[in-house]
This record gives C-alpha cells, sequence and structure tokens, in this order.
C-alpha cells in the first residue's frame, strides 16, 4: 500500500517545482517514483532534503538538489510516524530527522502527508521524540517530567550509548498525554536546550493508502 501512495505523490509533482523530499520507508518509495517521472518525462525538478537519507537517495534516483538558502519550496512530500484522523495532527521523528523535516515542510507552499492507513488514529498518541543539545539533556528530561511526561534517552542499536541525530544532537523520546497539540508543540519547544520536537500542527493533506485505493483527508 505504501508504494501506491508514493505513486499518487508522485504525480502531484509539475514540471519546475522545487520539493521538499521526506525521510522514511514512504518517503523513500516517493523519492524513487519521482526519479522515475523526471527521467521518463524529462522534467525540470528540483529536490530539498530533510534528512541525509533523502540525499543520498535523490542523488541516487537523479534528482538535482537546492537548498533553502536558494529556492522556496513549492510542495513537500513527507511521511508520519502517527496521524490524528479529526485534525490532521501528526507525530514525527521515529527516524530521528523531525528538525529539518519541520523547517522543510512548514516552509513549503503545500505540505502533503502520505501514509498507509494503519497510521491513521482518532487521537495522538505515539512518543514524542524530541531533539535537545547534549549539553542539556538531563535538564530538558527534568522539565518533560514536570510536564507529566515519561522521558527516556533514544538509545543507538548498532553503537553504544545514544543516537545522534544530522544536526549531531540526541533524541528524547516522552510519553504524555496530547489534549492540545498547538499548545504542546510550542511549550516543548519553549524548554531551553530543546532544539525542536515531532508533533507537526501544519499540514495541508494527508493521502492514505487503503484496501480499496487512495483516500484523500483534509481540514
Amino acid at each position: 500500500m505504501k508504494l501506491k501512495v508514493a505513486k499518487e505523490a508522485a504525480k502531484l509533482i509539475k514540471d519546475g517545482m522545487v520539493v521538499g523530499l521526506g525521510s522514511g520507508s514512504t518517503a523513500a518509495m516517493f523519492i524513487r517514483e519521482l526519479g522515475s517521472r523526471i527521467e521518463e518525462e524529462e522534467l525540470t525538478v528540483f529536490g530539498i532534503p530533510t534528512s541525509f537519507e533523502s540525499k543520498m537517495l535523490a542523488l541516487q534516483y537523479g534528482i538535482p538538489l537546492v537548498s533553502l538558502d536558494e529556492y522556496d519550496v513549492d510542495i513537500a512530500i513527507d511521511g508520519a510516524d502517527e496521524v490524528e484522523k479529526e485534525t490532521l495532527f501528526l507525530i514525527k521523528g521515529g527516524g530521528g530527522c523531525h528538525t529539518m523535516e519541520k523547517i522543510v515542510d512548514y516552509n513549503a507552499k503545500e505540505f502533503v502527508v502520505i501514509v498507509d492507513e494503519s497510521k491513521i488514529k482518532n487521537k495522538l498518541s505515539y512518543p514524542i521524540p524530541v531533539e535537545v543539545l547534549p549539553q542539556a539533556y538531563r535538564v530538558v528530561m527534568k522539565k518533560l517530567k514536570d510536564m507529566g511526561g515519561e522521558p527516556i534517552i533514544r538509545l543507538a542499536e548498532r553503537k553504544r550509548g545514544p543516537v545522534i541525530t544530522d544536526n549531531g544532537n540526541m533524541i528524547i523520546d516522552v510519553s504524555m498525554e496530547i489534549d492540545d497539540a498547538v499548545s504542546l508543540e510550542s511549550e516543548i519547544n519553549n524548554i531551553p536546550g530543546v532544539v525542536e520536537n515531532g508533533i507537526f500542527t501544519k499540514v495541508d493533506k494527508v493521502l492514505v493508502a487503503t484496501k480499496k485505493g487512495i483516500k484523500t483527508l483534509k481540514k
């Protein structure tokens, strides 16, 4: 189903566009499909990657890369770990790339999320990834506990110690009630030492792969 929604998202890209290239398994399929369209239709399309992974995939599939220093983003295509059905609020950052994802996605003229139906939930409950400066991890964890959260440091699987992001920082995953996502997104970011958190509240539409086809959700 992921491939179906990736193909559908690739159809949204028009000649001359600058595209935000998301991170994760579904976004990776989109990057591959976009590369195929560029080659087959001889499109002039530029990509702005949101992670080292999406950068390498774009280079592999022949998508020319530019940066936010040079261009505005016409459309960003990205995945999500969880989507709240009614609000279209998201949790992202399971892959540790949410800081650059949010920078690119929030600055796009249109932000489109691509997921399969297993990611659609009635209420957000996925642990919130919080990227923090290494020097501040202890005090940030204390603040998150004071807010009613249960924070843990994300540990690496094939190295000892914590996961280190593309930006050289650590990630704290915090489980907590999300009753007001907009306020909580700002409240977490206001903690000194926090770089960015994985609550996303500015989404234009969500393409959902279901057994019956592609469903479009809008606010």
